[in-house]
């Protein structure tokens, strides 16, 4: 069984975004691995680990900054890795379908990618790229065993959460609690080095974006600067349930 995982490089949670010339400005960020992804990472090798016969590929799409997140995760176990090198920001409809071609080209029956992008807040990689290779997708996994050609496993569901099981192949979509993800260890990185780390250009899959980002911005938000008269704690509280109702309206 071969196993594509996708990976995605971001901004630390820890670091702030900044804008530069109507564009996310990531110079001299922190930039790490996708926690969604990570998930993914992890739950491939532990299929792996478990008995099953599998190969685990590492995915990126994007500029050449992506190695370093491609080492990453060939230092948590990974086999080897596609980088397919871009300095175009791609929406993930599009990204859909890199995707689906390498799954394809290199005859994989799993493919894992993160539930929801920390820097697209979107949900649509997953979807989009079940429809196009018309494979079943399961969302929200929070469970999964592999045993032969069937998945079975629980994903969450309103108020609860339900079991499932589907044939390969599949898209599995992760999410927090389907498992802890592995540090690298030193031996390891080091071992990441002698890996395969294969490098192909956007313009190999002969296709390109339709959608065009324009530009980028940062909320703002201002404060109104009201300060309460603390002295008084029964008006104070009065008068702040009347500024979150009236005001604010973050109350009813």
């Amino acid at each position: 069984m071969r196993i594509l995982t996708l990976v995605r490089q971001v901004l630390d949670a820890e670091e702030s975004v900044r804008i530069r010339d109507g564009e996310v400005d990531l110079n001299g960020s922190k930039l790490v691995v996708d926690t969604m992804d990570e998930y993914g990472v992890e739950q491939a090798l532990r299929v792996r680990e478990s008995g099953v016969e599998a190969e685990v590929i590492a995915l990126a799409v994007g500029p050449e900054r992506n190695q370093d997140a491609l080492r990453t995760v060939l230092a948590m176990g990974a086999d080897r890795a596609i980088h397919v090198m871009t300095e175009l920001m791609l929406d993930p409809i599009f990204l859909s379908q890199v995707v689906a071609q390498v799954a394809q080209n290199e005859n994989v029956e799993l493919i894992f990618c993160g539930g929801q992008q920390a820097d697209w807040d979107s949900h649509a990689l997953g979807a989009a790229t079940a429809e196009r290779l018309q494979w079943p997708q399961i969302t929200w996994t929070n469970g999964l065993e592999v045993h032969g050609q069937t998945l079975t496993g629980k994903h969450d569901a309103e108020d609860g959460s339900e079991t499932f099981s589907v044939e390969l192949p599949a898209v599995i979509t992760t999410q927090q609690g389907l498992n802890e993800p592995r540090y690298p260890t030193v031996p390891n990185i080091m071992k990441a080095k002698k890996k395969e780390l294969r490098v192909e250009t956007l313009e190999q899959f002969h296709i390109g974006p339709k959608l065009k980002f324009l530009s980028a911005e940062v909320q703002a938000k201002t404060r109104l600067h009201k300060i309460l008269d603390g002295k008084d704690a029964p008006a104070a509280a009065a008068e702040l349930v009347r500024l979150l109702r009236h005001e604010a309206r973050v109350i009813a």
